[in-house]
């Protein structure tokens, strides 16, 4: 009889993915280039826009920790629309169910994904922000997780981690063999460059390749 379970509750580091999905992380430079080569220029009113959102994220948050309400009003929506992921020909849905099994296991694996665009080639996992101790190293197998559900596994599928503060790319192939690769951290407090335009140029590329 094929187990049920939870994604948040079973998968909690990167040896627990690897494990259970049968995926390895792939070092070679090229596997997952997207995130460095080709990216597009951004418009000086895309940067001062930028500009303008990383001056109010930092303000907002000057207080102590905030929900993930609020960081995706101010942070997430924001990005989301700039790079085009709201208009024709890309679907955004928030709070997206999904389910997967891992028939060599016996394994059927639910959970709910913050925003999924366009046909499940691109998820985005936004960590709450007020809790502290979900950092990175569990936010990233539980994304991988979720892009499993791509019904498509011999195409790659690509995913962003936030909390607000912090941006990480994914990239997953599942067949014929499985390999994920992960991108540098960008963060909202650098200086003096702010890494906000890297964040979208780089979902601006990835938004190239899934359509």
């Amino acid at each position: 009889m094929t187990k049920t379970l939870t994604i948040t509750e079973v998968v909690t580091s990167l040896n627990e993915a690897e494990s259970r999905f049968n995926i390895r992380r792939n070092d070679n430079l090229d596997f997952f280039s997207e995130w460095q080569d080709n990216l597009p220029e951004l418009t000086q009113s895309e940067r001062e826009t930028l500009d303008r959102i990383k001056t109010s994220y930092l303000y907002n948050s000057a207080d102590g920790s905030m929900t993930e309400a609020t960081v995706n009003l101010l942070l997430v929506s924001p990005l989301l629309y700039l790079a085009g992921f709201c208009d024709p020909p890309y679907k955004l849905k928030g709070e997206k169910s999904v389910e997967f099994t891992v028939e060599e296991r016996d394994e059927t694996y639910r959970g709910r994904i913050d925003a999924l665009v366009l046909k499940n080639k691109f998820w985005l996992t936004l960590i709450e922000s007020k809790q502290t101790k979900f950092s990175f190293s569990v936010a990233i197998p539980q994304a991988l997780a979720y892009m499993m559900a791509n019904p498509h596994p011999t195409q790659p599928s690509f995913g962003l981690v936030t909390n607000g503060d912090n941006f990480l790319f994914l990239k997953l192939i599942q067949e014929p063999v499985g390999y994920y690769d992960l991108s540098t951290d960008f963060s909202i407090f650098a200086r003096p460059h702010n890494e906000l335009y890297n964040v979208l140029q780089i979902m601006k590329r990835i938004g190239t390749l899934i359509t």
